[in-house]
């Protein structure tokens, strides 16, 4: 792809390699708000520069294992109290009948989600995993996570905030884990914001955790909630704080940018979703700010426009299953794959599918779990395409 040709003296600053300053993105997204072209031009160029034509996506099964969680977020839909119909703890045996479902499918990645450390607020989970032999959700999750690799999975935990002991033994047979800061923002933390009653979302906490990761050397997703009453600075300045945690382990594999869907069942059931080009120049400022970051789009939030986000730069589309629904976004169903895939090759690009780790970080994870990877993986360190197709 040719260097674009551009008015912007900020942007042509990033396409020569240099990093323009906090005060030029703020010039450079005023400009946006009235033309985006030089703004999604420049993004899809540099995405081009680090990723060539390869959009990647994980190919995964959801263990919705526990979905208790201590704390309540205004927006959140996937939190159950125990008298809900949609309470889940799954345990060992039907978390192994799943895994051997998954691997007929060809999943790849084993993504594991309980709620923020159930066992705090709730007896009745620390009763249930006293009962199936554990002293709380991490040794839970640390044993699962070696049943699915046992399975021929590869897990990626998401469960909240973990401290570095926890952390280690997952390291043992995770490939990745996961953790959205979301916002670093703390007037999203007072009376009457999404993030008064969910301590854990304090960035101080979040921060913790990604720097846990760091320094064991395990790869690290986390990211952003678009459109939960932040301002477009604090969601700048989120950015910048990944980027410089980043900077201090080189650990943080992928940044997702979702952005928020009003639920009924929800506080924030009348909250307005960001508009799309809102969302879109946002997604590109991303990868101006970080120009060789992994950078995703759930497409399954987006479902009828996804695919114009590859004109803002993003270079994957997260994880995909074809057995399990999104359990934190139930009414919004995966697009299938096949179909994705069509739509990629549309722009120009390739579908490639990818562990739950990213080829570029595969240094950092267990033998034991890369010697797994081994036999579906090809010579550019992702799925074999005869593996996944």
């Amino acid at each position: 792809m040719a260097k674009p040709v551009l008015q912007c003296e900020k942007l042509n600053r990033i396409l020569d390699n240099r990093e323009i300053s906090r005060y030029d993105i703020d010039d450079v997204f005023k400009g946006a708000l009235h033309n985006q072209y030089e703004l999604f031009e420049t993004a899809k160029y540099l995405r081009h520069k680090y990723k060539n034509k390869t959009i990647t996506f994980s190919k995964k099964v959801f263990f919705n294992l526990i979905n208790l969680c201590r704390d309540k977020c205004s927006y959140c839909t996937y939190k159950a109290e125990l008298s809900d119909s949609k309470l889940t703890l799954m345990d060992k045996t039907h978390v192994a009948q799943l895994a051997r479902l998954a691997k007929k499918y060809r999943c790849v990645e084993a993504l594991l989600v309980t709620g923020e450390k159930p066992e705090d607020k709730y007896e009745y989970a620390r009763y249930w995993l006293k009962k199936n032999g554990f002293k709380n959700s991490a040794e839970y999750l640390i044993h699962i996570s070696e049943l699915v690799l046992n399975e021929g999975l590869f897990p990626h935990t998401n469960a909240g905030n973990l401290n570095i002991e926890d952390m280690h033994e997952l390291r043992k047979t995770n490939s990745s884990v996961g953790i959205m800061i979301e916002n670093i923002s703390d007037r999203l933390t007072k009376k009457g914001m999404p993030h008064h009653k969910a301590p854990s979302k304090r960035f101080e906490n979040r921060l913790k955790t990604l720097t846990n990761a760091g320094k064991l050397k395990i790869p690290i997703t986390t990211g952003l909630l678009i459109g939960i009453g932040e301002t477009y600075n604090e969601i700048i300045d989120s950015i910048y704080a990944i980027k410089e945690a980043h900077k201090n382990f080189g650990n943080i594999q992928e940044i997702i940018l979702q952005n928020f869907l009003p639920k009924s069942d929800t506080e924030m059931k009348y909250y307005p979703a960001p508009t799309e080009m809102y969302f879109k120049i946002i997604v590109a400022l991303c990868r101006i700010i970080m120009p060789e970051a992994n950078i995703q789009i759930p497409p399954n939030l987006s479902s009828k426009s996804y695919q114009n986000f590859l004109d803002a730069g993003i270079n994957d589309w997260g994880g995909i299953s074809p057995l399990t629904p999104d359990y934190v976004n139930p009414e919004c169903p995966w697009p299938k794959i096949h179909t994705i895939k069509n739509n990629t090759e549309k722009m120009g690009l390739i579908l490639k599918s990818r562990f739950p780790v990213y080829p570029e970080f595969m240094k950092y994870i267990d033998k034991n779990v890369r010697d797994k990877m081994n036999p579906i993986m090809d010579k550019d360190l992702l799925v074999k395409s005869e593996y996944w197709l």
